[in-house]
């Protein structure tokens, strides 16, 4: 297990809200090495006792029923440098006495530093076997700059070696579809384009852009959130089964997954997705303001689009995906719809009002699975049969010491096992999609529809929502 992490941007919000945080839960449970280090990196002119004074006490907000004890057990494994990370010099020099130890460097900066950064470290020793490198994603912005940070990267580190963070990976919510698609036999049987009518893959947020404007003014809500965390989620529903869940055999599938993504055409992108932007509005009582990119900024903070997988098991299903800011809930969850039963027996409901079979796996904000039936009531006259929807619910028990995901990454990553993270190949081929998706809408000049602060987005919405949202808030203040 390797025992010394090098963490690049240690004064930035990732870090002090969930990467300290995930380390102080995995020291407190015993599971790091009993002489592990952390080497807090950033540009701030800190010194190691300022930095952890201004570390104690987001700990402490963070994990409150944290004991004194180990929050000053961290704090002491961990000391500080200033560095700019555009000078590969200066970033060797600041790794360069710990080589001597089993590194893992842990790039929690924007994707523009990654090259920079790691020509320091591959100059300061920090790259060389046996030693580990973690990205954040996105990894570049496009195709094009995606391609120059692996091939780039890739020039000073082995593949084997790098590990591509999405930590929705790392959330056990997400890891249960894996066990729940290929451990049920009920699930398996009707797992295709025979039975399902239509897949919807939803990721909402309540809040708006705030605090990441420079970020945001650049990627919008498609390169943001679709390329990565609905098109894994994408994957994990639609792959083959794996010969095994050895990391490679899973990552082979997720790939063919991507490669069979139709690519998007501008003729029909009016049709087939729809991108927009929030407005002032109200959440939950509290007025929002509206979102005001910098002065050129062209970007969505809502996207929908429609996927369409040409292989076998999912040709004709279509895929609806959907992630927006400022709606009116925080929530990530995949609605599978199955089709209608082939001849209906039943007076009530007519058959084109029946509620469809649904299976909903909620993923956040907590998580629990919901099956949709139709189940059978006797109606008011003699012989007549009425069916009424009746919702399964099964719940994940509270109480269970649930790891966050960046616990279990960090432990992954720790231990050099690559399962739950996202290989070259899976990079080149998301971009290669999502770059389809973005030139289409270029070329279609597909306009963006604004929608109020609190409502689930445009009104051409509507169709790419899954059923369970109510739809009369769509294009409407909630």
């Amino acid at each position: 297990m390797h025992d010394t992490l090098f963490l690049f941007g240690a004064t930035g919000d990732l870090a002090q809200r969930y990467l300290f945080p995930s380390l102080l839960r995995l020291l407190g449970d015993g599971l790091l090495p009993e002489d592990f280090k952390v080497r807090a990196l950033a540009l701030s002119p800190h010194d190691t006792e300022a930095f952890r004074d201004i570390l104690r006490p987001r700990l402490q907000q963070a994990m409150p029923l944290a004991t004194a004890e180990d929050i000053a057990s961290l704090l002491q494994r961990i000391d500080y440098r200033s560095v700019d990370l555009r000078n590969a010099d200066s970033v060797a020099e600041a790794v360069s006495d710990l080589v001597d130890r089993r590194c893992v460097s842990y790039l929690a900066i924007p994707p523009g530093l990654y090259i920079s950064t790691c020509e320091g470290l591959a100059k300061g020793g920090a790259l060389a076997a046996p030693h580990r490198l973690m990205l954040e994603k996105p990894i570049g912005s496009d195709s094009e700059s995606a391609e120059q940070i692996i091939s780039t990267i890739g020039q000073w580190i082995d593949e084997d070696r790098v590990f591509r963070l999405d930590h929705y990976l790392g959330k056990a919510a997400v890891q249960n579809l894996i066990a729940l698609r290929f451990g049920n036999t009920l699930l398996e049987a009707v797992w295709n384009r025979n039975y399902i009518e239509s897949v919807h893959i939803l990721v909402s947020e309540s809040e708006g852009v705030d605090g990441r404007d420079a970020y945001y003014a650049r990627s919008g809500a498609l390169r943001d959130m679709v390329q990565s965390h609905i098109l894994q989620l994408l994957c994990l529903v639609a792959m083959e089964p794996p010969a095994s869940l050895e990391a490679d055999r899973i990552r082979d599938e997720k790939v063919k997954v991507l490669r069979s993504l139709r690519p998007l055409d501008a003729k029909h992108a009016a049709r087939d997705s729809v991108r927009g932007r929030y407005t002032a509005g109200t959440i939950n009582g509290q007025p929002a303001q509206a979102y005001q990119p910098p002065e050129g900024s062209d970007v969505e903070t809502f996207a929908g689009v429609t996927a369409h997988i040409d292989n076998w098991r999912w040709s004709g299903v279509p895929f609806h995906l959907v992630t927006g800011k400022r709606l009116p809930e925080r929530t990530s969850r995949v609605v599978v719809t199955l089709k209608p039963v082939t001849h209906w027996l039943f007076e009530r409901p007519h058959r084109g009002q029946a509620t469809p079979n649904r299976l909903v796996f909620q993923l956040q904000p907590q998580e629990n699975i919901e099956l949709g039936l139709m189940s059978s009531l006797a109606g008011p006259e003699w012989g007549a049969l009425e069916l009424q929807p009746l919702e399964l619910e099964l719940s994940v028990p509270t109480g269970l010491h649930r790891r966050i995901a960046y616990e279990r990454l960090f432990l992954d990553a720790f231990n050099g096992n690559h399962a739950l993270f996202v290989r070259d190949d899976e990079v080149r081929a998301a971009w290669q999609w999502i770059d389809s998706v973005a030139d289409a809408w270029k070329n279609a000049e597909l306009p963006l529809q604004p929608y109020p602060a609190g409502s689930w987005g445009p009104d051409a919405a509507a169709g790419f929502l899954p059923g369970d949202v109510d739809g009369n808030t769509v294009g409407d203040k909630a």
